[in-house]
């Protein structure tokens, strides 16, 4: 008689699998709670201590981890010697294990939980058989996955629990037992404090396939983090529309990184990875009509990200634009209602209250590796800029520049923000030289006209005076930037010359 060892941490559709296994000639061995379960629905079951002929220890931390039981599950069928030793030390084969593990995730999941209570959470005997059954694939069925139930008891039927199957099953179980000693390590390398571990182990759960990636031609996923954030597109709910796209879960990322860079009412309108238009007001309509009026070209097919509840008056107008998200903490029934007629539009809420808890570093792969950064979260405070010209800046224009400072770290480089206080203006990212950037920038200001304060934020230094001179020319009557090049002092002679204040941030804010 074949035989099977059943000892999970989720019990759902357990019973039915061992009575379906019953059925097609195998007895069945558990553990703990898994025994109860099955004997109290029932079923025949194998204590696992009668067939150790060893007791559990230690509150249950040593029960399987025995030769009789890994010895059943090792042994190579078709090596004489093997076999030889199972007859003679009296050790059973067995041919099917159905594990999963303690709970780790969901404890430390959990708020309060302190790390003795985590600790207890690690399961020893669950990942050894899983990896005995899984090595010896070939003479194994190894389960983990409950979604597999019917899958192993339809082959079984067959006849065509094939190698290629068995595969499979192994290979799922490996992943399943590499994410689980991810999880662990990465909550005591997180509890130490350690920054960049000398190895790194990232694990995260598939969320959804996607038609295509950047481009038709490229397959794509879109993959969870195993300990998700709430303050994530991952997390987001999608109330209405199509499925996001890989373009759209990139846009729609970005949007959310610069909207939660403010307290007040705040709307971003984002673009091929690039905010478009940003805007802040007393209400959460003033702030959307700032950043439309920012950039009412750009838009076009673009993804908003709103920091406050989206009303009627916002719906309506958001309505007659064709936008491919619309990204909010909530929407009112009307709003919601109205933003619904359309068809394919994406609409889709997520917790602002955890925006403090979002992921605090970002990893971008290169072929061969992965780089791993601190998020730039830093915002620059008004007594920390240095006024380096003989014009003082107004506090309007103080005011102004930490509002574009907010945003250029957020725009690719070279990146220059021209604004206002409350609105951007003009906006020039990802240019070879950073003149191109100043143009591109002014060219879309000056379409608003004069607007006071009219200042611009400069992500990196100016490596010559040329920039400040164009800016100066076309307006700009204050300039935020960090400062650090060996010609800083020609930008300041240029400043001064033009009677225009500029203020050093001593602060970096690349984007590549």
């Amino acid at each position: 008689m074949k035989r099977a060892l059943i000892s999970v941490s989720d019990k759902t559709g357990v019973a039915d699998f061992a009575q379906g296994l019953i059925k097609r000639g195998f007895e069945i061995i558990s553990t703990g709670g898994t025994f109860n379960i099955l004997k109290d629905a029932g079923i025949a079951v194998i204590r696992i201590e009668d067939v150790t002929h060893f007791p559990e220890m230690l509150d249950g931390r040593v029960k399987t981890l025995h030769p009789m039981i890994h010895g059943g599950l090792l042994a190579k069928r078709d090596n004489p010697a093997h076999m030889a030793k199972l007859e003679e030390e009296h050790i059973a084969l067995i041919d099917l294990v159905c594990v999963n593990l303690y709970p780790f995730k969901e404890t430390i999941e959990k708020s309060g939980i302190t790390e003795s209570e985590a600790i207890e959470q690690i399961d020893i005997g669950g990942p050894s058989m899983l990896r005995s059954a899984a090595k010896n694939f070939e003479s194994v069925y190894v389960v983990v996955d409950k979604a597999d139930y019917t899958p192993v008891l339809d082959k079984l039927d067959d006849d065509k629990m094939d190698n290629q199957f068995r595969r499979q099953l192994a290979a799922k179980a490996f992943r399943h037992t590499a994410a689980y000693d991810t999880l662990i390590s990465s909550y005591l390398t997180k509890e130490l404090e350690i920054e960049f571990p000398e190895k790194l182990s990232l694990t995260y759960d598939f969320k959804q396939g996607m038609r295509y990636g950047e481009n038709a031609h490229q397959k794509a996923a879109f993959y969870q983090s195993a300990l998700p954030n709430d303050f994530s597109i991952a997390a987001a709910k999608q109330l209405h529309g199509k499925e996001l796209s890989y373009n759209n879960i990139k846009d729609a990322d970005a949007a959310l990184k610069v909207v939660s860079e403010f307290k007040q009412p705040a709307v971003v309108a984002m673009k091929h990875m690039n905010p478009c238009g940003v805007g802040t007001g007393e209400t959460i309509n003033a702030a959307w009509k700032k950043a439309f009026d920012a950039d009412k070209t750009s838009i076009f097919g673009g993804i908003i990200a709103l920091n406050r509840e989206v009303d009627l008056e916002t719906a309506t107008e958001l309505h007659h634009l064709f936008l491919e998200i619309i990204i909010a903490p909530s929407f009112t029934d009307t709003a919601y209602d109205i933003l619904a007629k359309k068809k394919n539009l994406r609409v889709m809420t997520i917790d602002f209250s955890q925006k403090d808890q979002a992921d605090k570093y970002e990893y971008v792969s290169v072929m061969g590796g992965l780089l791993v950064q601190e998020r730039d979260q830093v915002i620059d405070q008004m007594e920390e800029l240095k006024t380096v010209t003989e014009k003082l800046p107004t506090s309007d224009e103080k005011e102004a520049m930490l509002f574009a400072q907010r945003i250029v770290k957020h725009v690719k480089s070279n990146a220059i923000v021209i604004a206002t206080k409350d609105q951007t203006l003009g906006i020039g990212a990802g240019q070879m030289n950073r003149v191109g950037s100043v143009k591109i920038a002014l060219e879309q200001a000056l379409e608003h006209g004069m607007v006071e304060p009219f200042v611009l934020a400069s992500d990196a230094y100016f490596p010559m005076d040329d920039s400040v001179e164009y800016a100066a020319d076309h307006g700009i009557t204050a300039i935020i930037q960090p400062g650090g090049s060996i010609k800083d002092q020609e930008s300041i002679d240029m400043a001064n010359r033009k009677n225009i204040a500029m203020v050093f941030s001593d602060r970096r804010h690349f984007k590549h």
